[in-house]
C-alpha cells in the first residue's frame, strides 16, 4: 500500500474567513487552518493534516503493535511492545496531543514516535485514542484517561494467556507511568491528580505505589493572564502552536462560558485543587525553548517543587512545540534523541 510522505504540518493559525459559509451548516465560526473548522450549527470538519497508518506498519522492526478495545463506548488504544525482552517492562499509558480537538493514536507521527519510545526507552506503550472536543468537551478526555487506567488495572488483575491478553506477560504492573504531549500531557496530569486526590476509592483505581511517575511533554496548560513567552515569542511558519491557535483550542475544549482559569485548563489558578493536597507521583517535564508554553511549563515546575513534589525538568534548545512528532525544526532529530534518553532514564530511575 502506498503511503503519503508526511512533512511538517502547515502553519496553524486561527482564521474565521478562509472558508466560505456552508449552505448546509451555516457560517464557519471557529477554524484552525489545515486542521479543523466548526460551523454555526455545531457541525465539525477535521482535515487530513496527518495520514493515519495501521498498527501493522512497523517503523521500528523490533516493536510489535496492535490496536485494542479499552473497555466500552468505543474507546480504543494502540499497544507498542518490544519484541525482545530479558525482563518485564514498565508500562507507559500515553495520550497524544492536538489541543483536545484533533489528533489520533493512528496518526503516522505518533505511531512513529511511540514506536521509538517503546524501542529506545524499553517500555510497553499504550497510546489512548480519547474523545475529542468540541463534540466532547472537557472533562470527556480526562474521563477517558481515567477509564483507560481503570482498564489497565482490570487487565493486570485478570491476566490471560489468550490472544487479547498477549501483551500482559510483558508488563511490570508495579511500574506504570502516565505520559503525553501537549493536550495529552494535560490529560496525564489530570488523571494523576484524580488518582491522588482525597476521597477516591483506592480499590477502583491503580494502587498509588504502582503509579511511578508522569512524563509531561510540553503540557498544554493555559490561563487568563499571559506569560512572557506567550506575549513575546513570535512563532514562525514551522510552529505547531500560536497564541491565537491556543486560544481557539481552549474555546472549543472548555465548557461553554468557562475561561482559561478553569481548573481543567489552569492547574495553578485559584479554585484549582491545591498541589499540596494531591498525592502526585514524580514528574519529568519536557519543555521546548521556542514554545509559547515555555514559561507556563516552567511556572508549573516551580509550583510543583514549592508544593514538595518531585520534578525533573528538561529544556530542549532551538526547538518549539511538538518538535518530537512534527520534526518541524532543524534540531528536531537531535533533540528527540535527547528526549528519549531522558524518558528512559526517568522510567528506570
Amino acid at each position: 500500500m502506498r503511503r503519503r510522505k508526511m512533512g511538517a504540518l502547515p502553519q496553524l493559525s486561527e482564521s474565521r474567513s478562509s472558508f466560505q459559509p456552508s449552505k448546509d451548516h451555516g457560517p464557519v465560526i471557529e477554524e484552525i487552518q489545515g486542521l479543523i473548522k466548526v460551523c454555526k450549527d455545531g457541525h465539525v470538519e477535521r482535515l487530513p493534516a496527518v495520514v493515519d497508518v495501521p498498527c501493522t506498519w512497523a517503523p521500528e522492526p523490533d516493536v510489535a503493535s496492535k490496536d485494542v478495545a479499552v473497555g466500552h463506548g468505543g474507546l480504543w488504544a494502540r499497544l507498542y511492545v518490544p519484541r525482545v525482552q530479558t525482563q518485564k517492562l514498565p508500562l507507559l499509558v500515553y495520550f497524544h496531543g492536538g489541543g483536545f480537538c484533533v489528533g489520533s493514536a493512528a496518526w503516522r507521527c505518533y505511531h512513529e514516535f511511540l514506536a521509538r519510545v517503546a524501542s529506545q526507552a524499553a517500555c510497553v506503550v499504550l497510546s489512548v485514542n480519547y474523545r475529542l472536543a468540541p463534540e466532547h468537551r472537557l472533562p470527556a478526555a480526562y474521563e477517558d484517561g481515567l477509564a483507560a487506567v481503570r482498564w489497565v488495572r482490570q487487565q493486570a488483575s485478570h491476566r490471560t494467556a489468550d490472544e487479547p491478553g498477549w501483551w500482559l506477560a510483558h508488563c511490570d504492573f508495579a511500574r506504570v507511568f502516565l505520559g503525553g504531549d501537549s493536550a495529552g500531557a494535560a490529560i496525564a496530569y489530570n488523571v494523576a491528580a484524580q488518582l491522588g486526590s482525597f476521597g477516591v476509592p483506592e480499590s477502583a483505581l491503580l494502587k498509588p505505589g504502582c503509579l511511578r511517575g508522569m512524563v509531561l511533554i510540553q503540557p498544554f496548560f493555559g490561563g487568563v493572564a499571559r506569560t512572557s513567552s506567550e506575549k513575546n515569542l513570535v512563532q514562525s511558519s514551522r510552529s505547531a502552536l500560536s497564541l491565537t491557535t491556543s486560544d481557539c483550542y481552549w474555546r472549543l475544549a472548555l465548557p461553554p462560558g468557562a475561561d482559561r482559569d478553569h481548573p481543567w485548563c489552569n492547574p495553578l489558578a485559584k479554585g484549582s485543587p491545591k498541589l499540596e493536597d494531591l498525592r502526585l507521583p514524580p514528574a519529568l517535564v519536557c519543555i521546548s525553548e521556542l514554545d509559547i508554553l515555555r514559561d507556563r511549563n516552567m511556572e508549573f515546575c516551580k509550583a510543583m517543587r514549592s508544593a514538595g513534589k518531585s520534578v525533573e525538568q528538561a529544556t530542549y534548545a532551538g526547538v518549539g512545540h511538538a518538535f518530537q512528532v512534527l520534526h518541524n525544526y532543524h534540531m528536531s532529530h537531535a533533540r528527540t534523541t535527547e528526549m528519549l534518553t531522558h524518558i528512559r532514564a526517568f522510567i528506570y530511575s
